[in-house]
């Protein structure tokens, strides 16, 4: 987990409900000291495990606009992650492209530093990316056609008619989910393909880390689906044909190393590992 931002505004603080049912009904899942005021609760209903209180979207969106989201805020330093991160996206692009669902145009929300989208050069004549850090996008200028800072509602109207749309570890952090999802469709063509993809409570990983579990990543992360929650959702929202996507992630040595307490030198931390599980990912299509 991270640690949670000083003084907060009590203005910046709200409750939420399960995004799924929408149900209040819910449990105690993780509540240490360190992290007040924020809490992990478990839906009643559905078992969707989401955060509340939490930051307002408009606080959280300032976060993700500081130069220092990438660099010691979000992340220790994501320039350090680069490596692995783009082994992970050419196995993930390939994987997409045997199934026959890269071509063409294609949109990424929450880019980064472009790291997908450079990746995706040789599927995708044309690339558009968002993200709220400009910092961020002056990184991936290279990659695309377009880059707008902002998120999904801050994309031009004509930008549209995508042959493939990707959120890839984007839905833990969207404040209304469900709409999230139907307006990534609305900028699909018919038959277009949409990829998400988030840290997967379900996995072993989350099990026997328990509140130690690394995307308990606080604020940021708002809710924590497993593979079951993510379909539901995507379902809900209209997406035709959802399937699981393999996705195994890369990470620097010296990355896993720190989240379990261990240090490692300089030299061993360079080296990329693979981890299966971490993240689930699920692919569908907008209705013809």
């Amino acid at each position: 987990m991270t640690k949670a931002p000083p003084r907060i505004a009590e203005s910046d603080l709200e409750s939420a409900a399960c995004p799924l049912c929408l149900s209040v009904d819910s449990k105690l899942v993780c509540y240490p000291k360190v992290l007040l005021p924020f809490a992990v609760k478990q839906c009643n209903k559905c078992g969707m495990e989401y955060l509340s209180p939490r930051l307002s979207e408009l606080a959280m969106q300032a976060c993700y606009r500081s130069d220092h989201y990438f660099k010691g805020e979000g992340y220790q330093d994501y320039t350090e992650q680069e490596s692995a991160l783009r082994a992970t996206f050419r196995r993930l692009l390939r994987q997409l492209t045997n199934e026959r669902s890269s071509e063409g145009r294609l949109l990424e929300i929450g880019c980064g530093h472009g790291y997908l989208l450079a990746e995706a050069a040789p599927y995708f004549y044309y690339r558009c990316g968002t993200d709220y850090s400009a910092s961020a996008l002056s990184h991936a200028t290279p990659y695309a056609q377009r880059l707008v800072c902002g998120g999904l509602d801050d994309l031009p109207p004509e930008e549209k008619d995508f042959d493939c749309v990707i959120a890839n570890h984007v839905i833990e952090h969207v404040y209304n989910p469900r709409v999230f999802v139907s307006n990534l469709l609305a900028r699909l063509r018919s038959g277009g393909s949409l990829l998400l993809s988030t840290p997967n409570a379900g996995s072993v990983w989350r099990y026997l880390m328990g509140r130690r579990w690394p995307s308990y990543k606080l604020p940021e992360h708002i809710y924590y689906f497993d593979r079951h929650h993510l379909a539901g959702l995507m379902q809900s929202a209209g997406v035709e044909t959802v399937t699981s996507v393999p996705y195994p992630h890369a990470f620097p040595l010296s990355l896993v190393a720190s989240k379990i307490g261990i240090r490692v030198g300089s030299k061993l931390g360079r080296y990329t590992i693979w981890l299966p599980g971490t993240t689930v990912a699920l692919a569908g299509r907008k209705p013809i």
